[in-house]
């Protein structure tokens, strides 16, 4: 897998730790979650500040 570059809308390490705590745990009974919660946070994070549509988001972001 690639090494994704880094946007200016993303967490930083500091900020990270800070939202972890506040999302709720992942189900374990159900399949595996397929991208990573501070990857998603990230795209939330960089639709917000862009201001574009979900469907604009990077490839190197999760998909839409």
């Amino acid at each position: 897998m690639s090494v994704r570059r880094g946007y200016p809308s993303d967490l930083t390490d500091a900020q990270w730790a800070l939202i972890e705590a506040l999302l709720p745990e992942p189900n374990t009974d159900g399949r595996r979650e397929k991208h990573p919660r501070r990857e998603i946070v990230n795209a939330i994070l960089y639709v917000v500040r862009a201001g574009c549509p979900w469907r604009y988001l990077p490839a190197d972001l999760p998909p839409w």
